[in-house]
């Protein structure tokens, strides 16, 4: 993903990389990040201290781990500037940290940055007001690497449903069914979780009445996709106050 963002910010008219970071002791250190993005040499040195980064940038766009993402944070916080979060798998404690930040930095934080995932997740809550009695299923799939289930994405999706539905997904989420686990509950949101291959990311929202389904969907075949929702969040938060914002505030389709 940071080859991808390398590459997107190179094509993409208005935007100019001030710096790239990396885990420390990741072997690519030291190294130019656009010869390891497969461009020209950019003259900027891959490194794995955020702060100098930071004190240059008007944005920081950060795809990495929740550990990482609450200490990007907290930097953006002092800096003030915009913080673009597509990092996934975070704890109460994280989300808490983030909100803090937010006070001071402008925090754009989605499980997906794709703009058709965002319209997804705009019509789950929709469909799922609209119908009350139908059952809701959520689908996803990705590559055999990804270590947390179900994805952000899907997460995303589910807490769009229960929004639809004015209920908590924490309090009504199904996931992992194993075994002998009985009749389906009434208002359950459930979760079914694939990883094979190299699928970049496909989700559903399934909505199965009596005798009839709806099914809601989005394939990502690339992960340029997530690259240009990022940029296009960076670019919105810059005329934004501080607030933790979503993908749904970037393309206003908030209610």
């Amino acid at each position: 993903m940071g080859r991808t963002l390398l590459r997107t910010v190179a094509e993409t008219p208005g935007f100019e990389l001030a710096g790239a970071l990396e885990a420390h002791g990741h072997p690519d250190l030291g190294k130019d990040a656009g010869t390891l993005a497969g461009l020209p040499s950019s003259g900027i040195l891959l490194a794995d201290d955020a702060l100098p980064v930071i004190a240059n940038a008007q944005a920081v766009i950060d795809f990495t781990v929740p550990e990482v993402s609450v200490e990007l944070a907290a930097l953006a916080a002092q800096a003030r500037i915009v913080h673009v979060i597509g990092t996934t798998g975070f704890s109460d404690d994280d989300e808490q940290n983030i909100r803090a930040a937010a006070r001071h930095a402008t925090i754009v934080k989605s499980g997906n940055m794709s703009l058709g995932v965002t319209l997804l997740a705009a019509l789950a809550k929709r469909a799922a007001k609209a119908l009350p009695g139908f059952d809701i299923e959520i689908v996803e799939m990705h590559h055999r690497m990804k270590v947390d289930a179900p994805s952000g994405t899907a997460l995303l999706l589910g807490r769009a449903a229960a929004e639809g539905r004015g209920i908590s997904l924490e309090q009504n989420k199904a996931a992992g069914r194993d075994g002998l686990t009985g009749a389906r509950g009434d208002g359950v949101i459930g979760f079914a979780s694939l990883r094979g291959g190299t699928v970049v990311g496909e989700h559903q929202v399934i909505l199965a009445g009596a005798h009839e389904r709806v099914t809601l969907g989005h394939v990502a075949e690339d992960r340029t996709i997530f690259a240009h929702g990022a940029l296009a969040a960076a670019r919105w938060g810059q005329q934004k106050k501080p607030g933790l914002y979503t993908m749904t505030d970037v393309l206003g389709l908030g209610d």
